[in-house]
Formats: C-alpha cells, structure tokens, sequence
C-alpha cells in the first residue's frame, strides 16, 4: 500500500469519532493496553506532558512544543484532529511524521490491528507513541482527543498533566454537569505527578483538588498564581488563559530540572506558528476584505472568539458557519450577532449537520442567511457579496476551517 492507500485503510477500519460521533467512542482503554504490550510499550521510552480540557488544549500543547524546541530539546508533539493532512498528528519539532513511516507502521502491525479491532484513535495513538519512542525525542506533549479518564493517551505517566478550562462538550460522553465533565478530565491527573489547571471555577475547582488529594499531587491554578503576561503569534484575547498555564507550566518543567530560559519563554511564544506548523487559531487568511478563521467550536470558545470579533473594525459582518450533527445549537446561536449575514454550509464529513437544517435553526432565532452546497462555496458568495471594509468570518467547527486553509 502507498500513503494514500494506508490512510485510506485506517480511516475505514472502525468508526473515526471525527466523522461518526457516538459509535466511535470507546468505553475502556483495554485494547489500547494492548496495543501497547504488543508494541513493547513505547509510551515507557520517552518523557511526555498530558495536555487536557475543553477549549485551549491544543494552543496550549503547540505553545509549550515551541518553547521547548527553544531552549534545545527533541520534541514529539502529538495532536488531533488533523486539518489538511493525517501527518499533522505527529510531529517532532514541526516537523510531521515521514510517509514511509506511516506505512511502516501499519504494514508490521497490521495483522495485529485487524484482530484487535483497533479503531483510528487507538492505533494513531500507538504510532505516535511508538515514532516518539523510536526517535527518541527528549520529551512529548500528548494532547487528550476527548475526555481524558478512558482517553486512548491516557496510558502515559507524564511529567506534568496540564488541564485548561472546562466547559460543555461532548456532554453524551463525559456527562452533562461542569463537575461530572471534570471528573472525567481529572482522570488524566495521575499519582504524585504535578498537574497544572488553567482556569478556575467554582463548580470544578472541588473536583480538582479532591482528586489530587487522592493522587498527593501538587496542583496549581495558572489564573491564581500567574500575573505575568507574554505576547504569543496566537492572536485572540483568549490566549490570555493559554498562556498563564504555559508560563506557570514552565515553572513546573524548570523545578523538575528541565532548562528553560526567560528568553525561550519569549520566544518559544511568538514562534508558535513557525516552530510547530498550527493553524486555525484566530487566523487571518487576507486583508480588503479581512478573512478570519477560528476552529471554536463550542459555547466556551465561542464566547471568547465573538468577543474578539467586536473589536474589529468593519462595515458588515459575514459569517460563514457549519457545525457537526451533535452540536448543541441551543447554546451557541445567542453568542453569534444578529445583525451579521450568514452563509450556512455542511463540512464534508458523515457529521456534517445539513445546512438547510442548519439554515431553519438560525433563522428561528433570527439570524439570516443562505445555504450554500460546500463550505468553499459558501466563501466565494461571501467574498463576492463583501466589499474591501467587510470582515468574514469563516467558523462553527474544525472542519469547516479545514476545507478552506
């Protein structure tokens, strides 16, 4: 099998949670266990930090990968989903995994993988563990795909487990209350290890601290103990809260004898973009008119990015918007501006929610607008209905972003 073909074969195993939703999820981590016995458990060759929450874990994760590719380290950065490509999932300082190893991986297990069972999640999680392993890279920073307790990733025993924020998603999972939802996140906090929490609240900072109680380790709150605020390429306000928990996670890496300077801090953080390859964060694809995407895909993160949205200076808001099947509607449509004209798509996956429902939905609470057949569609009408001092704003879910970087 070439490349294409491999992907290919993986992506139609068993239910990808990207395109499928519910029926990909699995309830126990016995057959990544597995995996990692049969792979002679690579999770064991290289340091790592767990990287988990709601919103910012993936900003948080590229972030803390640039700053230590500063100060000189081999990196391994493993991420999900991917935008463009499978390969963006692994990488090791920016650099994403070789084709030739992709195929390797799966032409040795192969026969393993069928037998087992193991869905896209499980086996990614296990080539990313085993290149990590075999290329010997200093340290990697594991981004959790959902949850964390029965998260595939959460076979590791990191250096530091960093939660970021909770909020509502995936609720048919993880539970439909902020502490049941916590809970589940917690589970990537493990015995004695430090763990660093984002943001506090109130219905979840409990949560946090009995656990680590139980598991006597340290835990810090990034917004409590971190005053010190750094520039970063990221733009959105709502990097504020990613780069607290980097910098106080830093300060954990350095007590436990890592060497990180000031001045990779610095850098580390307004390089992220080129040091790691990530996109879609509050990104600005042209100017006249200006095109913003952002992969916020939920309340929370929504509310930071409207925000951002108001200080922007424009005559007429374009929204170019399509979200997954699952997605709570309820709760994202009061946050999007009315006065705003709107151009409904379907992302190009089994999730993808029909943009006619989609369209019906908006303008029930209205919010008006046009249904275009594919997401690259919908931004051309914007584009030819914008002059150069409108602003479009391209967003509701990661794969809509992805067909159009």
């Amino acid at each position: 099998m070439n490349y294409q073909d491999t992907v290919n074969w993986m992506f139609q195993q068993l239910p990808m949670y990207q395109n499928k939703g519910n029926s990909a999820f699995k309830k126990d981590l016995s057959n990544t266990i597995n995996l990692a016995k049969h792979l002679n458990h690579p999770e064991n060759g290289f340091k790592s930090i767990h990287v988990g929450g709601t919103n910012g874990k993936g900003s948080t994760s590229h972030m803390l990968a640039s700053i230590l590719h500063e100060a000189g380290y081999k990196v391994g950065l493993y991420t999900s989903p991917h935008l463009k490509d499978f390969r963006e999932r692994i990488r090791i300082n920016g650099n994403v995994i070789s084709k030739h190893a992709v195929i390797g991986f799966i032409k040795r297990n192969k026969t393993f993988l069928e037998a087992n069972q193991l869905s896209f999640f499980e086996m990614t999680v296990g080539m990313a563990f085993d290149y990590f392993s075999k290329e010997k890279v200093d340290i990697a920073i594991i981004e959790v795909g959902l949850g964390g307790r029965l998260d595939s990733t959460n076979i590791i025993t990191p250096e530091l487990s960093i939660i970021t924020n909770i909020g509502f998603d995936h609720t048919q999972f993880l539970g439909n209350t902020l502490p049941k939802i916590a809970g589940e996140k917690a589970g990537i906090i493990k015995q004695n290890i430090p763990v660093v929490v984002g943001e506090t609240n109130s219905e979840t900072e409990k949560v946090f601290k009995r656990k680590a109680e139980e598991t006597n380790s340290e835990i810090y709150f990034a917004d409590q103990t971190v005053d010190q605020i750094l520039e970063s390429d990221l733009k959105g306000a709502y990097q504020i809260h990613n780069i607290k928990t980097v910098i106080q996670s830093i300060k954990i890496l350095n007590d436990l004898d890592f060497k990180i300077t000031e001045q990779d801090l610095e850098k580390g953080l307004l390089n992220v973009v080129s040091n790691t390859g990530l996109k879609g964060r509050w990104q600005v694809l042209q100017e006249q008119p200006k095109i913003i995407c952002d992969t916020a895909h939920n309340r929370e993160g929504l509310v930071y990015v409207m925000q951002q949205l108001k200080e922007e200076v424009f005559q007429t808001l374009h929204i170019v918007f399509g979200v997954v099947n699952d997605k709570d509607l309820d709760s994202i449509i009061p946050l999007l501006p009315t006065d705003a004209l709107y151009y409904f798509c379907k992302p190009d996956v089994q999730r993808g929610l029909n943009a006619e429902i989609l369209q019906k939905t908006f303008e029930e609470n209205g919010l008006k607008g046009e249904v275009s057949n594919s997401v690259k569609l919908a931004l051309s009408v914007a584009k030819s209905n914008a002059n150069e001092t409108d602003l479009i704003y391209i967003g509701g879910s990661t794969f809509v972003v992805a067909e159009i970087i």
